[in-house]
């Protein structure tokens, strides 16, 4: 079928919600690329006057053909229909039930996820349907910049000194929008006129056609009027914005100047404390800076690299001539004089006497006896005491004869005629007996 106007309607008429119809038509416009703008125009008309329900299938259309020409790099139709999206978008939304707006809403998305357009076409798109949301709720939407159209979660805030830009720039994008289509109908319908191929029509109509023709043209002219002066008042808001980053710029490059100079300084100075610390010096005294001056930190000063060292008692203990006493003799015992002491020495020749009971008679009738004036003691062989096996009995160890006679009248009878076993266990005496070999 070739292409023409009534061909173009024909195919949109016959349009329905299948996914094969859409198709199909979709790949019949494309295949007239040549007549892009022509074929653009006349969906946007047919979207102005076909039924609500109609609209939403329009909208799958111009969605398959945009996202095809994308992905086939063509972009014919991409610049055809963006002057026109954002008001066929606004047309199709408005006056739909929830689950149409809910459609479109979803189609739009697709197109801002896949950038399908251009972003200030995008954002025109969103600015539309925005406006529609706030007539007809009233709700807070998201602002411009994020999604009009995710399931979850709020946009990213938009800083402070942004914020007078965000009114600008709605209306820049919604001068464009109706801009677009204005200048698009009027340039047809001048080319459609101005064509030397067509004839001539009669006066009357030719005339017709003219000042149809001119309001278009002014009609075109007032939206790109209005266009360039929102255009302008946000170049103006940029502007400023650019003006108070460049003077911030310049108090941030002055503060980076004045803290590297600093620094520099201070590891200057720094370097100087630890060549002094390494040298030996007082940690005390440090070198003043290279300005002159002393750095305060709290009201004290910081000329000292670190503060002294605390004085710390020594773990090694004082050595044993410091606990002394100098004066040493006057802890020394008085020596005891050397006395003689008479000491009774017993004959070894007379019996043991044991000393009467009662006080002597005579105490200081014999004469006292010295150690040293006695002879030394005349042994016999036959002498019973010195015998071998007396002087060998352990019992007596090292004593002497006099002492021996002693220990002998002390125990004597001790234990005689008794049992030394007497008291004891019988296994226990039994065992006892068995060890010392049978003696009792």
């Amino acid at each position: 079928m070739a292409y023409t106007d009534d061909a173009v309607k024909a195919k949109l008429s016959s349009l329905n919600e299948t996914q094969e119809s859409i198709v199909s038509v979709a790949q019949w416009i494309m295949f007239h690329r040549r007549h892009a703008d022509r074929t653009c125009a006349i969906w946007l008309e047919r979207m102005r006057e076909t039924t609500v329900n109609k609209r939403l299938t329009l909208i799958y259309l111009a969605n398959e053909v945009v996202q095809q020409s994308k992905a086939r790099k063509k972009d014919d139709f991409l610049v055809a229909f963006s002057p026109v999206i954002a008001e066929a978008s606004a047309t199709a939304y408005k006056g739909a039930t929830n689950d149409v707006q809910e459609k479109i809403k979803r189609t739009v998305e697709v197109w801002n996820q896949r950038r399908i357009f251009d972003k200030p076409i995008q954002e025109a798109v969103e600015a539309r349907i925005l406006e529609l949301e706030k007539s007809r709720s009233g709700k807070k939407t998201g602002l411009l910049g994020g999604s009009l159209f995710s399931s979850g979660g709020s946009t990213a805030p938009v800083p402070a000194e942004l914020q007078p830009l965000i009114p600008l720039q709605a209306a820049t994008s919604k001068a464009i929008a109706n801009s677009a289509p204005a200048i698009s109908s009027a340039n047809a319908e001048y080319d459609k006129l101005a064509n030397a191929d067509k004839p001539t029509p009669s006066p009357p109509v030719y005339a017709a056609r003219l000042s149809a023709l001119l309001k278009s043209l002014s009609s075109a002219e007032t939206a790109v009027a209005e266009s360039i002066k929102t255009r302008q008042d946000l170049i103006n808001g940029l502007e400023d914005v650019l003006a108070t980053n460049r003077a911030s710029l310049k108090t941030e490059q002055n503060q980076l100047t004045t803290a590297t100079h600093r620094r520099e300084l201070i590891e200057k100075q720094k370097r100087a404390v630890e060549d002094a610390i390494m040298s030996g010096q007082s940690g005390t005294e440090s070198p003043s800076m290279a300005t002159g001056g002393t750095p305060q930190s709290n009201g004290r000063s910081m000329s000292s690299a670190e503060p002294e060292r605390p004085q710390v008692e020594a773990l090694t203990p004082p050595p044993t001539e410091s606990l002394t006493p100098k004066d040493f003799s006057k802890f020394t015992p008085n020596p005891i004089p050397p006395t003689n002491i008479a000491v009774p020495v017993e004959d070894p020749n007379q019996p043991l006497q044991h000393p009467p009971s009662g006080p002597s008679p005579h105490p200081s009738s014999s004469p006292p006896v010295y150690l040293e004036n006695l002879p030394p003691p005349q042994t016999t062989p036959s002498d019973p005491r010195y015998s071998a096996s007396s002087s060998s009995d352990p019992r007596y160890g090292s004593f002497s004869p006099a002492k021996k006679r002693k220990l002998d009248a002390e125990f004597e009878g001790f234990g005689a005629g008794e049992d030394a076993m007497a008291g004891l266990d019988d296994d226990v005496a039994e065992l006892l007996r068995a060890e010392s070999g049978g003696v009792a």
